[in-house]
């Protein structure tokens, strides 16, 4: 490709944020922010990617659904995997057109409805760990566990929860749409909430199932196999911090990959929160990747680019 490749992946609560209703209103602004950012990295000469997160949104889905269960009968967990990355692809789609108008660089923006392929063996099938959609009364969780087969685990006495398995992605099935996108020169937005998950079955068809992809890990996956030059994962801190939330915590302006790794087996990054992340920073930079930038979009939007955030680099 003649342009560097940028993949930014963000998470869901880009755009839904923790402390707001979730109004459409807000969601939309929270957009227009984000593509601001991205706008700026096209501006700077980079084919951009997007990744984006979906657990809040696809949360609300399962609770509008079992709201409504005793008159619409509910989707599965693939399906409402590919609702949110419709919905939250137009949003970011849209407010990036817009702002690449504005700023007089039309570049085309186009969202890929995209499915990833786990195997049906991971051992995450086995022990379901992953919490997603609305808190249930014992009754009513006891209730699905027999009608749907459905995981039920109790949640630190605020009821009980749907868990899910969370497998790796392996394959990409619209890796090659992505490619030819990028290189047709257009911003292309892509494996919304870790991508929708598939196994193949025994003739090699596409069967939908009911599990979460961690969004970090899909990214990696996919900034590896475009070849990205720069892989950028925002989360809620500016920085990676060691003893986080302690008196003697330390933010971090840069780490090797042994560094992070180190300091992952001494257990500073946590399984819910930055371990994923650092993960698959480890993932793209062991796949020959060159750099992995952990930070805010506030931080990346306000501070200079080679000094925001916490730099993960070879040895």
């Amino acid at each position: 490709m003649s342009k560097k490749i940028a993949l930014i992946a963000i998470g869901g609560n880009a755009l839904l944020k923790e402390k707001e209703q979730g109004l459409q209103e807000e969601q939309l602004e929270n957009a227009r922010e984000c593509a601001e950012m991205f706008a700026n990295v096209v501006q700077a000469g980079y084919s951009l990617c997007v990744v984006h997160g979906n657990g809040p949104q696809v949360g609300n889905i399962l609770i509008q659904q079992e709201a409504g269960a005793n008159r619409i009968p509910p989707y599965t967990l693939d399906i409402a995997d590919a609702m949110t990355q419709g919905s939250m692809g137009y949003i970011i789609e849209r407010m990036l057109i817009n702002r690449l108008k504005y700023i007089k660089h039309e570049t085309p923006v186009t969202t890929v409805l995209t499915e990833v392929v786990v195997d049906q063996n991971d051992p995450g099938f086995e022990n379901p760990t992953k919490p997603v959609g609305p808190f249930y009364t014992e009754f009513r969780a006891v209730e699905l566990q027999k009608q749907k087969k459905w995981h039920m685990k109790e949640d630190a006495g605020r009821g009980w929860r749907k868990v899910v398995p969370s497998p790796k992605p392996l394959e990409i099935v619209q890796l090659e749409a992505v490619k030819l996108l990028l290189e047709a020169g257009h911003c292309v937005i892509a494996g919304g909430g870790g991508g929708i998950p598939v196994i193949r079955d025994a003739s090699g068809f596409l069967v939908g199932v009911e599990a979460v992809i961690d969004k970090d890990r899909l990214s990696s996956l996919l900034a590896d196999q475009l070849g990205a030059d720069t892989y950028v994962i925002l989360t809620g801190v500016d920085k990676v911090a060691i003893d986080f939330g302690k008196p003697t915590q330390k933010w971090l302006d840069r780490m090797t990959v042994t560094e992070a790794r180190q300091h992952a087996a001494d257990g500073q990054f946590p399984a819910g929160s930055m371990g994923p992340k650092i993960e698959s920073a480890i993932a793209f930079i062991v796949a020959g990747g060159h750099e992995v930038l952990i930070t805010s979009p506030e931080a990346l939007g306000r501070d200079p680019y080679e000094t925001v955030g916490t730099r993960i680099v070879r040895d």
